[in-house]
């Protein structure tokens, strides 16, 4: 028997929310109140609990998280246009646009086989005199290696900003949380996150004080009050509507993410096929919240055309990576030998809290009796 599984059920996880989410959302619009709101003031404060961090200041979205926290860092610290952001290789393309968009220039390192995540054991070579800031990405849903990233920025006086877009949650060995691991993050909310909105929704959270007034000026027109403007701005603001949304997700974020854990864990118990590498040296990792599973293979394309057949939907994380896009063609000359191979193998399997025990069994055996 077929059985029919999304990659991502997001109309089943959206309705497990419910009654809430839509008892939410009336409360919203019956306040008359839809910018800048008091339940945009009771998510910060509810995230910056969650994250460990003094601040939180919500934003339209993941890239402009990115964005604004640099072009903070540019206004403060006097950076020039032109200096340089490290940032992985192998990554959502957001990661590059917010230096690009914020007239800084990326530098691309490449990342380690062991997790995917930007080596940092590379970085000593990239940096130069105009070098800013490391953008470490906590890929899938996994932590980066804090603490080698954190001995190097120091050691080079840079900032380190995590792009946690797809890692809320995740918990260092010493009970540390994404968002809380470098001089600020950026969150996305994007409604398929492990933490999702209805819409587009952002956060940056910093336990530096300058840094989050700035940001939020920044976020709303550089303005320190209405119609003074102290900074060149944009306008990116978390709007009432999804701060709503999100206070009651996050109640159930943990949750959620142990149940995500627990079915990677099947996974990597489970899964066992000579054509599909599972990932991290197939050991199951503590430090992750499993955004995404990735499996690989030499037969990529293969493994997900028999997996569609078998009525199970697949994604990829990313077919092609930033410094090959059109977008980035000044860099495209420049090659990523393991960024490279992990976007020409990757494919990411479902893994969301709501799949049955049924269906993680099906996923598992279909995979098992893959042959190329």
């Amino acid at each position: 028997m077929v059985m029919e599984i999304k990659y991502y059920d997001l109309e089943k996880i959206t309705q497990s929310f419910e009654p809430y989410l839509s008892e939410s959302v009336q409360s919203v619009i019956k306040s008359g109140w839809f910018v800048l709101g008091n339940h945009v003031k009771v998510f910060e404060r509810n995230f910056a609990e969650f994250c460990g961090t003094r601040h939180c200041v919500g934003v339209g979205n993941g890239l402009d998280a990115l964005k604004v926290i640099l072009m903070a860092y540019k206004q403060l610290y006097h950076w020039d246009n032109g200096d340089e952001v490290i940032v992985p290789a192998h990554t959502f393309i957001a990661s590059a646009e917010s230096i690009v968009q914020s007239q800084l220039k990326p530098v691309f390192c490449d990342v380690s086989k062991d997790d995917y995540l930007i080596d940092a054991n590379q970085i000593d070579g990239l940096v130069t005199s105009k070098t800013r800031a490391i953008i470490c990405v906590h890929l899938y849903g996994r932590l980066c290696k804090m603490q080698e990233l954190q001995h190097i920025s120091s050691k080079y006086n840079l900032k380190l900003i995590e792009d946690a877009a797809q890692a809320h949650g995740a918990v260092t060995s010493d009970n540390q949380r994404a968002g809380n691991l470098a001089d600020a993050a950026a969150f996305s909310f994007y409604p398929t996150k492990n933490l999702g909105a209805i819409g587009d929704g952002g956060a940056i959270v910093t336990n530096d004080d300058d840094l989050a007034q700035a940001t939020r000026q920044i976020a709303n027109y550089g303005q320190i009050r209405k119609y003074y403007h102290q900074h060149q701005g944009v306008n990116s603001r978390l709007d009432e509507l999804q701060a709503a949304v999100l206070n009651v997700k996050l109640k159930r974020l943990s949750e959620d993410n142990s149940k995500r854990m627990r079915i990677a864990k099947y996974y990597f118990e489970n899964i066992n096929n000579r054509y599909v590498n599972l990932p991290y040296h197939c050991c199951f990792a503590e430090d992750s919240v499993y955004h995404v599973f990735p499996v690989f293979s030499e037969q990529r394309d293969k493994l997900q055309q028999y997996l569609a057949a078998k009525g199970i939907e697949t994604i990829i994380h990313y077919p092609v990576i930033p410094s090959k896009q059109r977008a980035f063609y000044p860099y495209n000359h420049f090659n990523f030998t393991v960024a490279e191979q992990v976007s020409s193998q990757e494919l990411s399997i479902p893994l969301h809290p709501l799949l049955s025990q049924e269906e993680v069994e099906y996923i598992s055996t279909t995979i098992n009796q893959f042959v190329c």
